[in-house]
């Protein structure tokens, strides 16, 4: 099934999810449902540069968003030296799109500044177990997500690279990252040279809940998505073998073993993780 151009917010839905929530009203804030409903991620970039004053004011307007107790525990770094920049390429090799985009950048959790404003203060830090890692992580993520959202309205394509976290301690040394410091995820960063690919995903009554958790028909769900995905964006699979459903290529994915060092690179930052 090929992808079909939507017309109406409904339609984009429908395509994304395969069946459309609840129908609303119109209202000012529909096109800003519509580029939300058919965003996607751009791996193929122009040659064309991204402006360095314009990535910053998208750091600032993505800085702008939602912070845990207005703790602020999120930093971006913009990689900008060459010889850096070619330092995280290699860590992609089999990933050469990444080093084709314009632009990267890495955004960090950081609860380092609020550990010396209370050795400034000469107060106790009295958070120190998991929490203080989770609250930078999510504040990080919050970030990255306003950012690709500031970029794209900007005109930009971008795709969050979780895979820094595979290299966390190279890439931190790379960064010269302190204690409490830590990446999240990296993001490309340029002009599409393609429109990119709406991504299926779960239907709603997997994925959003009213009152209470529920996982009634979970199954049948999920193979019906695998079917939809299967006919509407199948995956690669062996020469000769069918091609694999979405479920099948995630239970691949995870069960080899990745960043089973992670949570001590974590600790090694100087978390408690307890």
């Amino acid at each position: 099934m090929a992808q079909k151009p939507a017309t109406t917010l409904e339609d984009t839905f429908a395509y994304r999810f395969g069946k459309a929530p609840a129908a609303h009203g119109p209202s000012a804030g529909d096109d800003t449902l519509a580029y939300l409903a058919g965003r996607r991620s751009i791996r193929a970039y122009q040659k064309r540069p991204v402006d360095a004053a314009l990535i910053e004011t998208l750091a600032a307007a993505a800085l702008c968003a939602p912070t845990k107790s207005d703790l602020q525990q999120t930093d971006i770094v913009i990689i900008e030296d060459a010889a850096a920049r070619n330092g995280i390429n290699a860590l992609f090799p089999n990933a050469a799109w990444i080093a084709t985009a314009p632009a990267f950048l890495i955004f960090c959790g950081n609860n380092r500044r609020q550990r010396q404003i209370h050795q400034w203060r000469d107060r106790p830090f009295a958070n120190d177990h998991l929490d203080a890692f989770f609250n930078a992580s999510v504040d990080a993520a919050i970030v990255l997500a306003t950012f690709v959202v500031a970029a794209e309205r900007a005109g930009l394509g971008c795709c969050p690279i979780s895979a820094v976290r595979n290299h966390a301690a190279r890439v931190s040394d790379m960064l010269d990252l302190p204690d409490h410091v830590f990446p999240v995820a990296g993001l490309t960063l340029g002009w599409p040279a393609d429109k990119g690919t709406i991504s299926l995903r779960l239907p709603l009554q997997v994925t959003v809940h009213k009152d209470r958790f529920s996982e009634d028909g979970i199954r049948q769900n999920i193979d019906a998505y695998d079917a939809r995905r299967a006919e509407a964006q199948p995956y690669t699979a062996p020469a000769g073998a069918t091609p694999w459903a979405w479920s099948e290529v995630k239970t691949r994915q995870y069960e080899k073993p990745e960043r089973a060092d992670f949570g001590a690179f974590i600790r090694a930052k100087g978390f408690r993780l307890d």
